[in-house]
């Protein structure tokens, strides 16, 4: 079978909006191109846990789910160990104990899991599962090893954008406690006739001597003195 087009990860990511809406679309291209898959999930290992963050078919995340459980499995074996792991005959698999009979009672056979490279301390998998023994001919795996290689370096990149928008996001947070710690010590200054510095100390102190953390007593000190919430708009330093 001839693939229909040409698998494109890097245009697949720039038009999915986010990491889990790529691998979700790699993991449905993958069933797609191979036909006698019923199901296909994409498997991340983070800090020593995995779990599926996208899949396609009914079969995947069960079957996932009970090698997570157990902590072996060939999508595990696959991610860990950098290696193609393909079960031809899950009834006469002997390995992983006692998934391979679970995975017959749900109706699968045999399965190919390929390695997700490992980056920056993550690690993947790329996991199909058909209902038929050796449902995975030479040609399927290497139009399968295509699209894992691909999703490899995709995901690379995916994840750098993943980090570097919560890095924009904490960075965001940050400014906006900023900007009401600020309008609090303009309050203090004001009420004090005190400089910025001595403001800040008062304001950590009180914060300290009441248990409550720094914004939150600059919200409530806003809000008892104008009768209305911070404005929390664009940070402007101090003068």
């Amino acid at each position: 079978m001839e693939d229909p087009s040409p698998f494109d990860a890097q245009s697949l990511l720039v038009e999915s909006e986010t990491l889990d809406a790529f691998l979700a679309e790699v993991a449905a291209e993958a069933k797609r191109r191979m036909p006698g898959a019923n199901g296909c999930g994409v498997t991340l290992e983070r800090d020593g846990r995995p779990y599926t963050v996208a899949s396609s078919g009914s079969s995947a995340p069960p079957l996932d789910e009970m090698q997570y459980t157990i902590d072996d499995g060939p999508c595990l074996e696959a991610l860990r160990h950098d290696k193609e792991v393909y079960v031809t005959d899950m009834a006469e698999e002997t390995r992983w104990m006692p998934y391979p009979p679970f995975a017959v009672d749900r109706g699968t056979r045999s399965s190919l899991s390929l390695p997700l490279k490992e980056r920056h301390g993550m690690a993947g998998a790329l996991n199909l599962y058909a209902e038929r023994p050796g449902a995975f001919a030479e040609a399927d795996k290497e139009r399968l090893r295509l699209i894992a290689a691909q999703a490899s370096g995709a995901l690379v990149l995916a994840v750098r954008i993943a980090d570097a928008q919560q890095s924009a996001a904490d960075l965001q947070a940050t400014l906006r406690s900023r900007t009401v710690i600020d309008q609090a010590m303009g309050v203090i200054m004001g009420q004090q006739r005190c400089g910025a510095d001595d403001a800040f100390a008062f304001l950590r102190a009180a914060s300290q001597n009441r248990n409550i953390k720094l914004r939150d007593l600059c919200v409530q000190l806003i809000q008892n003195v104008t009768g209305e919430p911070p404005q929390e708009g664009a940070f402007q330093p101090r003068k």
